[in-house]
């Protein structure tokens, strides 16, 4: 129940009096965007104005914007890697920053082929978890009575490492989730998970994922919401339990634990809420025998409200699929966020995945923006960079950043549009990662135009009771001339009424209708690119490509499948498990442009 109106919120009735100080806190910042900007860069300047980089510049101890933008360039990680190394290496100066480095956070995107470090420090993680506990007070505004149960979240860590330095190197998510903030966090009636920590907190991915599933399954009745980081992680859990409800059945109704499952922490916390239930195995069993997986959520979870996924950017292409698992639950996403810096939140987290923005909290790091030129991003000339409270209505920009940890004007590479505001603080939608990827001659295909082609092709494929559950791609240039080359993972409901050659052969070039003109003008007037090649892998092939990816040291929480692949191993593994191959059939529709 809302308390009392005299707390109440602009955003609406808050839940709880702690509900009521989040939302005023969020009110405060996003009403004074710019004065909040002026105070945090003032900090960070302030703080950090005998590191070594900002000395470089000669600021001269000013820490107003005027003086830092004329004088600090702006950069990209390359740019700053000399830097990092050195600090990686054992150099405990004040390089960066003025407070010790704490950690390095891994970033999901590489450089060079390997992983970005980004320098932390330990006041970071306070900031950080001051913007988680603004999320459940912004949802309880919309979804009531989620302090009467739990959250079903499949949340992992990975194996740290350690630079020369001793100082460890790790994925931002498991760095908070390996933090006294998260560990040791009070109870919230509000925020409570059916997985312990110690399911959490175990490297193995497998006996990670059965445990969380496992006690998932013995509290389905309580469970208000399924979550994961990241879309492709609730799938994957799903797709888990497609592959192990047998045994995961087995353990409900003797009360004993799977033996593959050997953490000491795991069994010790499992044995404490794991007894005999032949009833509740039987109910799961008969959700699971028939390999009937459409709305499998909400059959097992029957009160579940909302799924809590990132489903922007990259992850959109993973809405069909939970919509199929969930029966249509709404899909929410509730934060946006980098290894670089926390940015902000959805304000209104229950809006379909195509309408969400997120609100970037101004106390969180000092944010500039250049305005992007969609036809041309001419290097000739500095760019010329907006402050956040100076943005334009329905204009992209890309997003650089100063933080307390000592990165100056970086260059994020998220390329975000302006959908309104809260306040004097803009509202985003993100569109892409500034990446270009897949070109054969002068075309430049970005993730964004290949998620639409290969949606648009998907439409193909419903008559058939089939979707398109996984892709990627890759630019073929040892054939003359060069393809594009997709490789698809289908789900075929009706085996039996599936999409033969005729039909896939047409999304080839249904995507190809889809894609830019210079493309269409290379495969129509110039000859400089071959059609385009779909290649159907096997069920099971993209699990594979994420385990090989984990073997390897990727994160788990923070894993995405790569749109575009290169690598030789993962090449060879995706062309082994190939079932068919398509091509398009004729050339797409193209004319010159008539240009004034």
């Amino acid at each position: 129940m809302a308390v009392d109106s005299v707390t109440s919120s602009p955003l609406g009735p808050p839940a709880t009096e702690k509900d009521a100080k989040a939302l005023q806190f969020i009110e405060e910042m996003t009403k004074n965007c710019d004065s909040v900007q002026e105070n945090v860069l003032c900090e960070i300047l302030s703080q950090n104005a005998e590191a070594e980089y900002l000395k470089k510049w000669n600021l001269g101890g000013a820490t107003d914007r005027k003086t830092y933008k004329s004088k600090v360039p702006v950069v990209s990680y390359e740019d700053l890697q000399p830097y990092i190394q050195r600090i990686a290496n054992g150099d405990r100066s004040n390089i960066l920053s003025s407070h010790p480095i704490s950690e390095f956070l891994t970033s999901s995107g590489t450089s060079a082929g390997e992983r970005k470090l980004m320098p932390t420090i330990a006041a970071e993680m306070d900031r950080r978890q001051k913007l988680y506990s603004l999320l459940m007070p912004v949802m309880n505004l919309y979804v009531p009575g989620l302090d009467k149960g739990k959250g079903l979240y499949f949340l992992f860590i990975k194996a740290e490492t350690k630079t020369p330095s001793g100082l460890v190197a790790r994925p931002v998510l498991t760095s908070y989730y390996r933090s006294q903030q998260f560990k040791t966090r009070p109870y919230d009636p509000y925020n409570v998970y059916t997985s312990p920590n110690e399911t959490i907190l175990c490297v193995d991915s497998f006996q990670s994922m059965y445990s969380q599933m496992l006690c998932g399954l013995i509290y389905h009745k309580q469970v208000l919401r399924c979550g994961a980081v990241f879309a492709s992680g609730l799938v994957r859990a799903i797709k888990f339990l497609t592959l192990n409800w047998q045994q995961l059945t087995n353990d409900i109704e003797t009360g004993y634990l799977n033996p593959k499952i050997t953490d000491p922490n795991i069994r010790a916390c499992i044995s404490k809420i794991l007894k005999p239930d032949p009833a509740l195995a039987r109910f799961v069993t008969g959700q699971c025998c028939e390999g009937n997986w459409e709305g499998i959520i909400t059959r097992i979870w029957p009160n579940t409200k909302y799924l809590d996924v990132i489903v922007t950017g990259a992850m959109a292409q993973y809405i069909p699929i939970l919509d199929f698992y969930s029966g249509n639950l709404p899909q929410t996403c509730t934060m946006y966020a980098s290894s670089e810096c926390y940015f902000g939140l959805n304000l209104t987290p229950m809006v379909k995945p195509c309408e969400v923005s997120y609100t970037i909290m101004p106390n969180m790091g000092y944010f500039e923006f250049i305005p992007h030129d969609s036809v041309s991003n001419s290097d000739d000339s500095a760019p010329q960079l907006v402050d956040l409270a100076d943005l334009e209505l329905g204009k992209e920009y890309e997003l650089v950043i100063s933080t307390y940890s000592g990165l100056c004007r970086y260059r994020v590479g998220d390329i975000l549009r302006v959908t309104g505001f809260h306040n004097s603080a803009p509202q985003f939608k993100f569109i892409r990662r500034k990446n270009v990827l897949l070109s054969i001659d002068a075309d430049k295909t970005d993730e964004t135009e290949l998620q639409f082609a290969i949606e648009k092709a998907s439409e193909l494929l419903k008559e058939f009771n089939t979707a398109v559950v996984e892709y990627t791609s890759y630019g073929d240039t040892k054939t003359i001339p060069g393809h594009y080359v997709i490789y698809w993972e289908l789900l075929v409901k009706d085996p039996g009424h599936g999409p033969g050659q005729e039909v896939l052969d047409q999304c080839c070039l249904a995507m190809e209708e889809c894609l830019n003109s210079v493309y269409r003008q290379s495969r129509v007037a110039d000859n400089s690119i071959g059609p385009l090649e779909i290649r159907v892998v096997k069920n099971g092939t993209f699990e594979e490509l994420m385990d090989y990816a984990i073997s390897r040291g990727a994160s788990i929480n923070q894993y995405k499948v790569p749109r575009c692949v290169s690598f030789t191993p993962i090449m060879e593994l995706l062309d082994s498990r190939v079932v068919s191959t398509h091509f398009s059939p004729k050339a797409p529709h193209w004319v010159p442009e008539r240009r004034f």
